[in-house]
């Protein structure tokens, strides 16, 4: 993939995020997001850090983690959204739209994931609609399926992906798995909220585990 391009999709779903997020009520902030635990703020505060996240402070908020990556991410989402307002966040996020910056580790793909994903994750359960893109939805879903960041390939093992409103497909096995090329990419990165889009014999084995 064409990190020009990449870069051009990554900066127009940030640009749109924010757009989204400066439509929101205030209450709606405060609302639980699909993440476990965290809230539309803390989402939001989450979305500002890949751009100014160092290796020195991954590696501080590792140790004080002990190790526990998920445990680093929460507190820093936490920490980060009691310093600054919604419309803080909003800036900040149209400010570094275009920043090629990552965290370290992360793959020119994983920005784009965390935008079109963490846009679900506020939008679903506050009963709005954000329209995901389907070839940048593809090309991150090509991207998560074989990390093994994401937990993907275990989860979808021995089963084929087939996209309903573009013509991709992956994988192989005898379980099938059919919807929005969204909804696969919301599963693929462990959301059960992908399953209501999503029909087969593959599907119904994963909402046996999630």
């Amino acid at each position: 993939m064409d990190s020009n391009t990449i870069m051009t999709w990554l900066t127009a779903e940030r640009l749109s995020l924010a757009d989204f997020l400066d439509e929101l009520e205030p209450h709606e902030w405060a609302a639980d997001s699909l993440c476990p635990g965290w809230t539309v703020h803390d989402v939001a505060a989450h979305l500002t850090l890949s751009t100014r996240t160092t290796l020195l402070g991954t590696i501080t908020g590792m140790i004080r983690a002990r190790g526990d990556w998920d445990r680093m991410t929460s507190t820093a989402a936490r920490q980060r959204a009691a310093r600054y307002r919604p419309a803080e966040f909003i800036e900040q996020v149209r400010a570094t739209a275009g920043s090629d910056h990552r965290a370290p580790g992360a793959g020119p793909l994983d920005p784009l994931v965390d935008a079109l994903v963490h846009g679900q994750d506020i939008a679903r359960p506050l009963g709005r609609t954000r329209e995901m893109p389907t070839q940048q939805a593809a090309a991150a879903l090509d991207h998560v399926r074989v990390s093994l960041f994401y937990g993907a390939r275990r989860r979808f093992e021995g089963m084929r992906l087939v996209a309903t409103d573009l013509d991709w497909s992956a994988g192989e096995g005898p379980d099938e798995i059919r919807g929005p090329v969204g909804d696969l990419l919301l599963l693929a990165t462990g959301r059960a909220a992908g399953l209501a889009g999503l029909s087969g014999r593959g599907a119904e084995r994963i909402a046996a585990t999630l």
